[in-house]
């Protein structure tokens, strides 16, 4: 196969030996530069990108994608949950109703979210019921001669030292009044269950009881709001906007990403500091080059002279030069974005990484390689890796071979 002569020349000062040893020495150096950089950048976006996604899944399988209130209540919200799931788009509505509490059991105590909720409605709207360990959404409901029933995390359930059948108390601040003033009321309530929706937030501090229990618990006529799940949770803000103009103004509607708006905004702003921050070192790799390529054309003045003599172009001879920055470039992009992705598989399949849960909401990291992502890695590397050849290049073009035979 006939090489073109610029490629040609290109490798073989890329594999120079002997007495140009040296040459190959700070190609290979360059080379490696461009393999750290690609690998790092390429990791460093895997993981921002897995921790990232990884969250917004679990959060969006402890929560629902649209919440809407009412002005002057949800009077009957089987009503309005028909009336909600009438929307395009819209999978599951669900009623539900929050409160704080402390809940005590054998002498400890520990802060606990409330959420009343339709045992036959909610697994429409959240993962609750895949989330089970223990139990059933279906013992939530109280019986003639047991109290209601509630689903409390795996960690608070640890934490407080029970499991399914136990008995527990919940301390709300709506109490009785007493000539000492307003008492907490100490309500009793069984064990139904425990989950784990991955969230430690949820899973430390969330507990799930009947609507019916919860509107006796915190003296509440109605739900607070309706839940909805639709098709596609990246049209949730659209459609929480609709709903007023569907339904009227007395309907207020908001969506998930708006309640974690500051936390996927932090997760963003992490990624983008960190691909800055690591891209530098593909720049520092560029240097590399430019570095390599000066000494090679300081290095080869007598071979750029002969072969301007023998006929080759300013164009030959920077063709020549560029195509050898240009082969360090891919060949480092290929192997660090190679190696990137390899180790960004190992680590995710095998969850080397593990974190603080109460921390960073996740056990383990998770690294995800987005296509979108490799392959802005990949171009801009090869892009600044080229940029770097053009200044050597036209240098070597430059040359004046009466100059540079002067003295030979």
């Amino acid at each position: 196969m006939d090489v073109p002569f610029e490629l040609h020349i290109a490798l073989r000062y890329l594999l120079a030996k002997r007495k140009q040893a040296f040459i190959s020495v700070i190609s290979l150096i360059s080379t490696l530069g461009v393999v750290v950089g690609v690998m790092a950048l390429v990791i460093a976006l895997a993981l921002m990108t897995g921790l990232q996604g990884e969250l917004r899944s679990r959060i969006l399988g402890s929560n629902a994608h649209v919440y809407v209130w009412k002005q002057g209540g949800i009077a009957d919200y089987h009503a309005e949950v028909q009336k909600l799931k009438s929307l395009p788009h819209v999978l599951g509505a669900a009623p539900a109703i929050l409160g704080k509490g402390l809940m005590a059991a054998g002498g400890r105590q520990e802060p606990i979210q409330i959420k009343g909720i339709d045992p036959v409605l909610e697994p429409d709207v959240t993962d609750i019921k895949s989330a089970l360990q223990k139990g059933s959404l279906d013992d939530l409901e109280a019986g003639p001669d047991r109290p209601a029933g509630v689903l409390l995390g795996k960690d608070l359930a640890s934490t407080l030292g029970v499991d399914v059948g136990d008995s527990v108390y919940l301390l709300t601040l709506e109490g009785t009044l007493s000539p000492m003033g307003m008492l907490p009321g100490r309500r009793p309530l069984r064990v139904a269950g425990t989950f784990s929706l991955g969230l430690y937030e949820f899973d430390s501090t969330y507990g799930f009881v009947s609507l019916a229990a919860a509107e006796r618990l915190f003296a509440k006529d109605t739900p607070d709001y309706i839940q909805l799940r639709v098709d596609d949770f990246l049209q949730a803000p659209a459609i929480a906007r609709s709903i007023s103009n569907q339904f009227g103004k007395e309907y207020i509607g908001t969506d998930w990403s708006s309640t974690n708006q500051p936390l996927f905004s932090a997760l963003w702003l992490e990624k983008m500091a960190i691909s800055i921050t690591i891209g530098l070192i593909v720049m520092v790799a560029a240097l590399n080059i430019v570095a390599s390529l000066i000494l090679l054309v300081m290095e080869k003045n007598r071979d750029i002279a002969i072969l301007k003599t023998m006929g080759a172009s300013a164009k030959s001879v920077t063709t020549i030069f560029m195509m050898q920055g240009l082969i360090i470039g891919l060949v480092g992009t290929a192997v660090g974005a190679g190696l990137g992705y390899g180790a960004a598989y190992i680590l995710n399949r095998y969850r080397l990484i593990h974190v603080p849960v109460d921390v960073y909401q996740v056990s383990y990291i998770p690294f995800t390689v987005l296509p979108l992502d490799f392959t802005l890695v990949v171009t801009c590397a090869v892009i600044v890796c080229f940029v770097a050849t053009i200044y050597p290049s036209r240098q070597a073009a430059r040359l004046d071979p009466a100059q540079a035979l002067r003295y030979e």
